[in-house]
């Protein structure tokens, strides 16, 4: 994908928003089929302007309404809130506690920067191919974990544009929960706990839970060729020290002299592993536990999620399509069937495909001179020839299987009103 300019963004916004945002799609979603009276107008939208001028609290009585503000505004970035008692953009005028969330779809968000600990080539806001497996394997543990453990069926997986991805789990019995049912939920699939000064983060006993195990079966696949491969986790004494903080002291002296010896992070991993075993083996302490090549796994490859973003309800979430005004790449949904291939440095830029677009257009002129066409028609047209229509159309899929879910729903409740 090309450089991204900055200083184009606001020309470019506009030009988006006008022939390229999915507005369909995205209404389709939000509206979640019309079966619930006022479900979309009570939505919250926020929207961030230029010169990061920050508007709360929006709300819109239809698909037109959010297309011709959205053209109006220009907005840098979306961020999508709960379905309130009232219209947000009317809560001032609601009587004081009377505005409340009521629903929401569980959300979770995982950023590149909570694995700065770990990660050794890139930090902050920066990624690159060698640590984004971090987050293949985060979707793959939360995902199957979602899906399986908890049954949930809607799961909408979306690039953030930047440095992490976004889970949206759209199933109507999940937008219902409380908080207190979403912070047992993200407590479930938290594994890695404690701040900067806290060395050893995952601690696991004897009996292991099914979904560690399962977890750690998928960490396995990745495991060797990204943490001792491209990581190079065990490279030098100052690496392979942060990996003896993880272990008894006992086996340190041991591991260190052995560890000079070796040559690459492959045969030291392999060394650690059957030094580990031995001590497990003879150290009758729970406190170890057998599982210590495990825990040093799950400390540098489980999903570090963000807490707070999944357990309230009101929390605000970055909208899927937005623009992310750093890199200018669309946060595009992600096709759970191609995880491994997903690669977000070939993700759109909003100014590849404008410039797709003004080919098209160009093109087009020259065939059609005098056939005029409606916005909506163009619109509908012009994303689907740029390199995001493939992107959309894993968001219609999405859409579709909602649909089913939504309809299998009805049928249900009308063959038990029958009367026989």
């Amino acid at each position: 994908m090309e450089t991204f300019d900055p200083t184009e963004l606001p020309e470019l916004l506009k030009l988006y928003y006008r022939r390229l945002f999915p507005y369909s799609q995205y209404y389709r979603w939000l509206n979640y089929g019309g079966v619930i009276k006022n479900y979309f107008q009570h939505r919250e939208f926020s929207f961030t302007l230029k010169d990061d001028i920050y508007i709360r609290y929006q709300s819109f009585n239809n698909q037109s309404d959010l297309e011709k503000e959205m053209q109006k505004m220009n907005p840098y970035k979306i961020d999508i809130g709960a379905v309130y008692s009232h219209r947000p953009n009317q809560h001032n005028t609601v009587k004081l506690g009377a505005f409340q969330a009521q629903e929401k779809e569980l959300v979770f968000d995982i950023d590149m920067t909570d694995y700065d600990d770990v990660r050794r080539c890139c930090s902050s806001a920066d990624i690159c191919p060698k640590c984004w497996t971090l987050m293949t394997m985060a979707i793959r543990i939360i995902d199957r974990a979602l899906k399986e453990d908890f049954g949930f069926k809607h799961r909408l997986w979306v690039y953030s544009g930047r440095r992490g991805v976004h889970c949206w789990v759209c199933d109507e019995s999940v937008r219902k929960l409380s908080s207190a049912v979403r912070s047992g939920i993200v407590e479930y699939l938290s594994l890695v706990k404690g701040g900067q000064d806290v060395k050893k983060k995952v601690h696991l006993s004897e009996k292991i839970h099914p979904f560690i195990r399962k977890s750690i079966n998928i960490i396995k696949k990745y495991f060797e060729e990204y943490a001792l491969v491209n990581q190079d986790i065990l490279k030098n004494k100052e690496s392979w020290d942060k990996i003896l903080a993880l272990v008894p002291e006992i086996i340190h002296d041991e591991l260190q002299q052995g560890f000079q010896k070796s040559h690459n992070s492959l045969q030291r991993w392999e060394q650690l592993k059957k030094v580990a075993s031995r001590c497990q083996n003879n150290i009758k302490n729970d406190k170890y536990g057998p599982w210590l090549e495990w825990e040093i796994m799950l400390q540098y490859c489980f999903p570090r999620l963000d807490i707070n973003v999944s357990k309230g309800i009101n929390h605000l979430l970055k909208s899927p399509f937005s623009v992310h005004p750093k890199t200018g790449r669309i946060s595009v949904p992600i096709d759970l069937q191609k995880v491994d291939q997903f690669d977000p440095f070939t993700v759109p830029t909003i100014s590849f495909i404008c410039r797709e677009l003004d080919a098209i257009s160009i093109n087009e002129e020259e065939k059609e001179e005098n056939e005029a066409e409606s916005d909506v028609k163009h619109r509908t047209r012009d994303y689907k020839k740029t390199s995001l229509a493939p992107y959309v159309k894993v968001f219609e899929h999405f859409l579709e299987n909602l649909d089913k879910s939504r309809k299998g729903e009805l049928l249900k409740k009308s063959d038990l009103q029958k009367d026989f």
